[in-house]
């Protein structure tokens, strides 16, 4: 959405409206970064052993960051001093900070193979909770997934915010077949593009690995890092299932800033939706302009800290690192450049 900018001020008022500027640009500068992040996140290079990396423009860079106390309590209230972010061991000085409750778009992708059967209406339950405990803005889907693909919602409409919606769209496909859990990823990604919320998760339930796609593990990398998608996990294991996967939904969590959880028992399923929800109700946007300013496309690990009084140190998840491109930055870069640094 665009709006007409204001009206130019006359020359003897320039003055008297700097600081009233200064206070509405923040949040418009937020806006921009996020959206210069999306614009130029480009191609992932990405090994299957490697961990998750995004190519962006070195000029700035967004996180969405968690923290969580000793006991994983998330942290609310914290303010910019509390954090410091590290650049290949280099500390980056922090030019936006923010923690708000922003909408989101999110897809439930889930499983529906045949030996998610008996699981089904736990499953249900467990999303329909995650969904009464977002923000009332968000944009949802469901793809439901066994050795084929399909949305639970109808074609004319892409996005829900109602529950009984979500419902019907995750009651939609009968139990059966086997799995094919990174093309139901791809196929989820690529719905993402129809959406208009800036942050943009999936919360990925499966009780086991992969037996029917035709993506691998690392073309799917490569689609998270261009799409800027964290990726919450959620594996439910029987003990038989010989296809069972767990290193491959903590990849996805981990590298993308998400969680993944491996429930004891499937009564733990839907607290764990309700503590993904406010997890993501509770991130922080940082942003920074690396000090190193070569574009060279070598990999620039990421790593940020957090420490509070009443709290002592604190554990941080962010995506972990990005490719710097070779790519000169747009004029909407310089332009965001000029306002952070002025």
């Amino acid at each position: 959405m665009s709006a007409s900018a204001p009206p130019r001020p006359r020359e003897g008022k320039r003055r008297a409206s700097r600081h009233f500027a200064a206070y509405l640009i923040a949040p418009l500068i937020l806006i921009a970064l996020a959206s210069l992040a999306r614009a130029q996140a480009s191609s992932l290079q990405s090994d299957p052993g490697a961990p998750y990396t995004v190519q962006v423009n070195v000029d700035v860079v967004v996180l969405r960051a968690t923290a969580q106390d000793r006991r994983n309590v998330l942290v609310s209230g914290l303010n910019q001093d509390d954090f410091q972010v590290y650049e290949d061991g280099a500390l980056q000085p922090i030019k936006y900070f923010s923690h708000e409750d922003t909408p989101v778009t999110v897809g439930l992708v889930v499983d529906n193979s045949g030996s998610m059967q008996p699981k089904r209406n736990e499953v249900t339950l467990a999303a329909l909770a995650f969904a009464r405990s977002s923000n009332p803005q968000d944009q949802m889907f469901v793809v439901n997934f066994n050795e084929k693909i399909s949305f639970g919602l109808p074609e004319n409409t892409p996005f829900t915010d109602q529950v009984a919606q979500l419902e019907v769209a995750l009651s939609r496909a009968a139990p059966k077949g086997e799995t094919a859990l990174y093309d139901a990823v791809a196929a989820a990604l690529e719905h993402m593009k129809k959406g208009n919320r800036d942050k943009k998760v999936l919360i990925v339930v499966s009780d086991g690995g992969d037996n029917a796609s035709k993506h691998k593990l690392s073309e799917i990398m490569t689609s998270v890092g261009q799409a800027n998608v964290i990726i919450y996990t959620i594996g439910i294991f029987d003990d038989q299932d010989a296809d069972r996967n767990p290193g491959a939904l903590k990849r996805l969590a981990k590298d993308t800033g998400g969680e993944a959880f491996l429930p004891e028992s499937l009564g733990d399923v839907a607290p764990i939706c309700e503590r993904i929800a406010r997890d993501i109700r509770n991130q922080y946007t940082i942003a920074y302009v690396p000090t190193n300013r070569k574009r060279d496309g070598r990999y620039r690990g990421i790593r940020v800290k957090a420490s509070a009084p009443g709290h002592g140190r604190l554990s941080v998840r962010t995506r972990t690192g990005y490719f710097a491109t070779s790519v000169l930055p747009s004029k909407a870069a310089n332009a965001i450049d000029n306002e952070i640094h002025n």
